[in-house]
Protein backbone atom coordinates (compact mmCIF):
# COMPACT_ATOMS: atom_id res chain seq x y z
CA UNK A 1 0.00 0.00 0.00
CA UNK A 2 2.73 2.23 1.10
CA UNK A 3 4.88 1.63 -1.93
CA UNK A 4 1.93 2.22 -4.52
CA UNK A 5 1.14 5.48 -2.63
CA UNK A 6 4.91 6.43 -2.75
CA UNK A 7 4.64 5.77 -6.63
CA UNK A 8 1.67 7.30 -7.21
CA UNK A 9 3.46 10.50 -5.51
CA UNK A 10 6.10 10.55 -7.81
CA UNK A 11 4.27 10.04 -11.11
CA UNK A 12 2.02 13.23 -10.19
CA UNK A 13 4.68 15.46 -8.75
CA UNK A 14 6.11 16.33 -12.13
CA UNK A 15 2.27 17.52 -13.35
CA UNK A 16 1.95 19.83 -10.59
CA UNK A 17 4.62 21.59 -11.64
CA UNK A 18 2.68 25.08 -12.17
CA UNK A 19 3.94 27.88 -14.95
CA UNK A 20 4.06 31.71 -13.76
CA UNK A 21 2.61 34.23 -15.88
CA UNK A 22 3.10 37.98 -15.34
CA UNK A 23 1.15 40.99 -17.04
CA UNK A 24 0.39 44.50 -16.25
CA UNK A 25 -3.29 45.55 -16.71
CA UNK A 26 -4.43 48.74 -17.69
CA UNK A 27 -3.90 50.58 -14.62
CA UNK A 28 -0.37 49.86 -14.50
CA UNK A 29 -0.52 47.61 -11.92
CA UNK A 30 1.87 44.09 -12.25
CA UNK A 31 -0.02 40.93 -11.88
CA UNK A 32 1.33 36.96 -11.41
CA UNK A 33 -0.80 34.25 -11.99
CA UNK A 34 -0.53 30.10 -12.66
CA UNK A 35 -3.19 30.76 -15.49
CA UNK A 36 -2.59 32.89 -18.94
CA UNK A 37 -3.96 35.76 -19.60
CA UNK A 38 -4.14 37.90 -22.72
CA UNK A 39 -0.70 39.46 -23.29
CA UNK A 40 0.85 37.63 -20.49
CA UNK A 41 4.48 36.27 -20.33
CA UNK A 42 5.91 33.41 -18.87
CA UNK A 43 8.45 34.31 -15.61
CA UNK A 44 11.73 32.32 -16.41
CA UNK A 45 13.07 31.88 -12.82
CA UNK A 46 17.10 31.46 -12.30
CA UNK A 47 18.45 29.28 -10.24
CA UNK A 48 19.36 32.48 -7.73
CA UNK A 49 15.46 32.49 -7.42
CA UNK A 50 14.38 29.13 -6.21
CA UNK A 51 13.77 28.12 -2.85
CA UNK A 52 17.09 26.25 -1.32
CA UNK A 53 16.09 23.48 1.42
CA UNK A 54 18.20 23.37 3.85
CA UNK A 55 17.96 20.12 6.37
CA UNK A 56 18.49 20.65 9.99
CA UNK A 57 21.32 18.79 11.81
CA UNK A 58 20.06 15.49 13.00
CA UNK A 59 18.55 15.28 16.28
CA UNK A 60 21.36 13.81 18.43
CA UNK A 61 19.97 12.21 21.39
CA UNK A 62 20.66 13.74 24.67
CA UNK A 63 23.27 11.94 27.07
CA UNK A 64 21.80 10.32 30.00
CA UNK A 65 25.02 10.14 32.11
CA UNK A 66 25.23 14.17 31.94
CA UNK A 67 22.82 16.17 33.60
CA UNK A 68 20.38 18.76 31.65
CA UNK A 69 20.56 21.99 32.26
CA UNK A 70 16.92 23.35 33.74
CA UNK A 71 15.01 26.10 32.32
CA UNK A 72 14.35 28.75 34.25
CA UNK A 73 12.34 31.92 34.07
CA UNK A 74 13.92 34.67 35.55
CA UNK A 75 11.79 37.90 36.89
CA UNK A 76 14.42 40.94 36.60
CA UNK A 77 14.21 44.19 37.15
CA UNK A 78 16.59 46.93 38.18
CA UNK A 79 16.22 48.51 41.63
CA UNK A 80 18.90 51.07 41.79
CA UNK A 81 19.06 54.00 40.48
CA UNK A 82 15.34 54.87 40.07
CA UNK A 83 13.74 55.53 36.87
CA UNK A 84 14.84 59.15 35.55
CA UNK A 85 16.64 59.40 38.70
CA UNK A 86 19.71 62.61 39.05
CA UNK A 87 22.92 60.90 40.34
CA UNK A 88 25.43 63.79 40.87
CA UNK A 89 29.35 62.09 40.63
CA UNK A 90 32.32 63.96 39.41
CA UNK A 91 34.21 60.82 39.50
CA UNK A 92 31.68 59.64 36.96
CA UNK A 93 30.50 56.73 39.12
CA UNK A 94 27.38 54.86 39.02
CA UNK A 95 25.98 51.64 41.16
CA UNK A 96 23.57 49.67 39.45
CA UNK A 97 21.26 46.76 41.36
CA UNK A 98 19.02 44.05 39.87
CA UNK A 99 16.62 42.10 41.64
CA UNK A 100 16.23 38.64 40.33
CA UNK A 101 13.70 35.79 41.52
CA UNK A 102 14.29 32.89 41.51
CA UNK A 103 18.14 32.98 42.42
CA UNK A 104 21.26 32.95 39.42
CA UNK A 105 22.00 29.19 38.60
CA UNK A 106 25.73 28.91 38.98
CA UNK A 107 25.95 28.55 34.91
CA UNK A 108 23.92 31.72 34.21
CA UNK A 109 25.61 34.91 33.96
CA UNK A 110 24.53 38.78 34.14
CA UNK A 111 25.62 41.18 31.77
CA UNK A 112 24.90 45.09 31.78
CA UNK A 113 24.66 46.79 28.56
CA UNK A 114 25.05 50.84 28.68
CA UNK A 115 23.43 52.96 25.75
CA UNK A 116 23.03 49.31 23.92
CA UNK A 117 26.46 48.22 24.38
CA UNK A 118 27.95 45.82 26.68
CA UNK A 119 29.92 47.33 29.60
CA UNK A 120 32.09 45.14 31.32
CA UNK A 121 32.33 41.73 31.67
CA UNK A 122 29.46 39.02 32.52
CA UNK A 123 29.49 38.61 36.18
CA UNK A 124 27.11 36.62 38.83
CA UNK A 125 26.54 39.49 41.11
CA UNK A 126 23.61 41.18 40.83
CA UNK A 127 25.61 44.70 41.38
CA UNK A 128 27.28 46.58 39.20
CA UNK A 129 29.69 49.79 38.92
CA UNK A 130 30.09 52.12 36.30
CA UNK A 131 33.06 54.54 36.50
CA UNK A 132 34.24 57.68 34.48
CA UNK A 133 31.00 57.87 32.27
CA UNK A 134 30.22 61.15 30.82
CA UNK A 135 27.76 63.47 32.01
CA UNK A 136 24.39 63.33 30.23
CA UNK A 137 21.32 60.52 29.68
CA UNK A 138 22.54 56.97 29.98
CA UNK A 139 20.15 53.99 29.61
CA UNK A 140 21.09 50.71 31.08
CA UNK A 141 19.60 47.36 30.59
CA UNK A 142 20.86 43.97 32.65
CA UNK A 143 20.57 40.66 30.66
CA UNK A 144 20.77 36.95 31.46
CA UNK A 145 22.90 34.86 29.41
CA UNK A 146 23.51 31.14 29.62
CA UNK A 147 27.03 29.99 29.13
CA UNK A 148 27.02 29.81 25.49
CA UNK A 149 25.35 33.45 25.30
CA UNK A 150 21.64 32.39 24.73
CA UNK A 151 19.14 35.24 26.47
CA UNK A 152 17.04 33.85 29.30
CA UNK A 153 15.58 37.44 30.48
CA UNK A 154 16.31 40.57 30.38
CA UNK A 155 15.36 44.17 32.57
CA UNK A 156 12.88 46.96 31.48
CA UNK A 157 15.45 49.78 30.56
CA UNK A 158 16.56 51.77 32.74
CA UNK A 159 17.10 56.03 32.01
CA UNK A 160 19.60 57.59 34.23
CA UNK A 161 20.73 61.07 34.33
CA UNK A 162 24.48 61.53 34.94
CA UNK A 163 25.61 64.94 36.49
CA UNK A 164 29.63 65.86 36.40
CA UNK A 165 31.41 69.11 36.72
CA UNK A 166 34.60 68.83 34.57
CA UNK A 167 37.69 70.94 36.24
CA UNK A 168 40.28 72.24 33.70
CA UNK A 169 43.35 71.62 35.52
CA UNK A 170 46.52 73.14 34.88
CA UNK A 171 49.60 70.39 35.59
Amino acid sequence: MRLSLLILVLLISPLLHATVYKWIDKDGKVHFSDEPVNNAEVVEFKKNTENQVKLPQPYRQADLSQPSEVKVSYDMRITSPSEEETIRSNEGEISIAVQLEPELASSHLLVLFMDGKQYGDAQQRGLFRVTNIDRGEHSFIIKALTQDGKLLASTPPRTVFLHRTIQNRAR
